[in-house]
C-alpha cells in the first residue's frame, strides 16, 4: 500500500488511520499535495465534521509533503500543528490543498487549506515537521563518533 510517495509497511496496511477515515491523495508532487476526505464517517456527535478530523486530513497531507521534501532514503515526522476552523460541513467531501511555507535542510513547515464542495474555505491549518533529508551527505556533516569541536573559553560581561 502507498500514501503518495510512502510505502507502507504491509502488516500495518489496514490498521491506516487514513484509509478508515477515507483519505485518499489525489495530487503529490514537490510543492504541492492534494487529497480528499469525506465528511460521511469523519463526524462529531452534532453531525458536522470533527474538528480533529481535520486535524488528521492536514496532517497527512503536510507529513506526505515533508517526506517528498526529504527525498529518498529521508524521513519525517510533524513536530508542531495548528488549526484553525472558519466554518463547518455538514455532508459532502472536503478537499485539503497543501503548499510548503518553508523547507529547509532539518525543518519544514506548510499551509494547509481545507475547502467544502463549494469551495468555501473550512479550515486553514499549519504544519511543521522535523526532516532528515536522504541522500549524501550535507556539508559540515560529522559522524557521530567524531569528537565535538573545541570551544574557545568565553568571558561573561554584565552590561549596566
Amino acid at each position: 500500500m502507498m500514501l503518495g510517495p510512502i510505502r507502507v509497511d504491509g502488516s500495518y496496511a489496514g490498521e491506516q488511520l487514513t484509509r478508515q477515515m477515507g483519505i485518499e491523495i489525489i495530487r503529490c508532487e514537490p510543492g504541492l499535495v492534494v487529497g480528499t476526505m469525506p465528511v460521511s464517517g469523519n463526524r462529531q456527535p452534532l453531525g458536522i465534521l470533527h474538528g480533529g478530523a481535520n486535524a488528521v486530513f492536514a496532517e497527512t497531507l503536510g507529513s506526505v509533503a515533508a517526506f517528498l521534501h526529504a527525498g529518498p532514503g529521508g524521513n519525517a515526522v510533524g513536530v508542531d500543528l495548528s488549526c484553525t476552523h472558519h466554518r463547518w460541513v455538514s455532508s459532502g467531501t472536503v478537499t485539503g490543498v497543501c503548499r510548503p511555507l518553508d523547507e529547509r535542510q532539518t525543518t519544514a513547515s506548510y499551509e494547509i487549506v481545507l475547502t467544502d464542495d463549494l469551495g468555501h474555505r473550512t479550515c486553514t491549518a499549519r504544519l511543521t515537521c522535523a526532516v532528515r533529508r536522504g541522500g549524501a551527505r550535507r556539508p559540515g556533516f560529522r559522524p557521530a563518533t567524531a569528537p565535538p569541536p573545541r570551544l574557545a573559553p568565553s568571558r561573561r560581561t554584565e552590561h549596566r
